[in-house]
């Protein structure tokens, strides 16, 4: 039964000796605990991810990192240069889909391919295959720091030689990297792997060194409430002090109202500093990253990047420490490079103009916040009572019992049967609540936004309204009105 405890140093490094064994590249020499502190400790504070990230939340700054990786190690490198070039805050190294999935043998191979056809056959950089010394190669060939970004269930030996090879930041989480991306994998076992994760990370503390690790916030990226998303971040960021972590960063993604998203972020700033102190964390920095938008969006070029550019406002006018672009071919599918760099100019153009500017209070606003603070703490209280004090028990049981619910997960141990639907305002609220764990004035809340739309449009509440929604913004709308149908 999985406990929310820190391994103590004779578990992890138990452990740590069948992970190394698992694939060849864990025989390498540089995964040498004393070696790889001694390497982390030359990365020089402009390259460190939590020191770049503690800095901007001083300051009041939003940074702007893109999504990007390629299998072949030059022209990965060419392409994160070219990123930075573009004034990319921090670099990103996205791992491919093999990887995520613990299939070290067919990233092998789709290397080789790739190399012999002059063309990326994986959708990333496949880290494990390369080893500590080539993602040594592309930290050292950047001058921003760089984070792994992948999806991965078990990303133990992925964090092992990432983080020995300079690497500072290290994306994911045991619910955020499992439920939107795996079917059959249980929450159980995600938060053992990432309890491991997160131990290393906190060895690398234990000895001096920094390093950043942030729980995916978007989930599906489709439609989610906010007060799900940041329950989540919450819990991962407590899962992760648990084990030693400093530095947390949780994200948010998009939802398109822009003052639910200024909101959202607001609100997961504070209640992340304040779960951390209730359970006893009192020394770890939290900063939040704002995802650009994550659902459909438009083929047309320039209205992508008029949605970019609205992404960019709201994240800088939320404070959000981070921001992750998009590009304007997103409804294409992997950008190229010269596109990526596009995202992130407009991206830090808007950003650099507003950085002096923030929302002002409102009575709305105001409202928003407290609305999904309420939302969150009744879910926090839900977790921690079926786990009876313990949040690792706490999450397995509440998903189990759809107590906590992520619309349009493939996961079966996801309940799946929260549906989300706009009011008439454009704010995500809930139509269908499953056995989500909300109080009952909680959902009159939601009940009474959604049926205002309804009687505002002249339709019926039903499933229509969230599909309706799904595809509005790809349309150039935001809220899925019956009128833009045929649009």
């Amino acid at each position: 039964m999985v406990k929310n405890k820190k391994m103590t140093l004779e578990e992890f490094l138990a452990e740590r000796k069948e992970v190394l064994a698992s694939y060849k590249t864990g025989s390498d020499p540089q995964l040498d605990l004393d070696e790889a502190v001694k390497y982390l400790k030359t990365i020089p504070a402009h390259k460190n991810f939590a020191l770049k990230l503690a800095e901007a939340k001083k300051q009041g700054r939003t940074l702007v990192q893109p999504r990007a990786g390629v299998p072949v190690l030059k022209s990965h490198i060419e392409l994160l240069q070219y990123l930075e070039a573009s004034g990319a805050d921090f670099v990103p190294s996205t791992i491919d889909s093999y990887t995520r999935q613990n299939r070290y043998n067919e990233a092998e191979r789709g290397i080789k391919e790739s190399e012999e056809l002059g063309r990326a056959l994986l959708n990333g950089f496949p880290a494990v295959n390369h080893g500590v010394s080539k993602c040594k190669q592309v930290q050292e060939a950047v001058n921003v720091p760089i984070q792994a970004r992948h999806g991965t269930p078990d990303a133990r030996l992925l964090a092992e030689i990432i983080h020995a090879a300079g690497w500072t930041s290290n994306e994911g989480g045991a619910i955020s990297y499992n439920i939107p991306y795996a079917k059959d994998v249980s929450i159980e076992a995600t938060i053992k792997y990432w309890q491991y994760c997160d131990r290393l990370v906190g060895y690398y503390e234990e000895h001096g060194v920094s390093i950043n690790r942030e729980p995916f916030g978007p989930l599906t990226g489709t439609l989610v409430p906010p007060s799900i998303s940041n329950t989540i971040g919450i819990v991962e960021a407590l899962l992760a002090a648990e084990q030693g972590v400093k530095n947390i960063t949780v994200g948010y993604g998009m939802g398109g109202n822009v003052i639910q998203d200024v909101a959202a972020i607001k609100a997961l700033q504070s209640q992340t500093e304040e779960y951390l102190h209730k359970f006893g964390y009192n020394d770890c920095i939290v900063t939040t990253v704002f995802h650009q938008w994550m659902g459909g969006f438009p083929q047309d070029e320039s209205e992508a990047m008029g949605l970019i550019a609205l992404s960019s406002t709201v994240a800088a006018l939320s404070k959000a420490t981070k921001m992750i672009t998009k590009s304007p071919h997103e409804s294409i599918g992997v950008p190229t490079k010269e596109a990526n760099g596009m995202g992130i100019k407009a991206s830090k153009f808007v950003v650099t103009l507003l950085q002096d500017q923030e929302m002002p209070d409102s009575p709305k606003l105001e409202a928003e916040i407290a609305q999904i603070k309420k939302e969150v703490d009744c879910l926090m209280d839900c977790i921690i009572k079926v786990g009876e004090g313990d949040i690792a028990q706490g999450i397995v049981k509440a998903f189990a019992q759809g107590l906590i619910d992520v619309p349009f997960a493939p996961s079966k141990y996801n309940a799946g049967l929260v549906l989300p639907a706009r009011d008439n305002e454009g704010n995500i609220r809930i139509l269908e609540f499953g056995n989500l764990g909300f109080t009952e004035d909680i959902k009159e809340f939601h009940r009474k936004k959604i049926a205002e739309r309804a009687a505002y449009e002249n339709r019926p509440i039903s499933f229509q309204l969230t599909i309706d929604d799904v595809y509005a913004v790809s349309k150039g709308h935001l809220i899925g009105r019956p009128d833009y149908h045929e649009i």
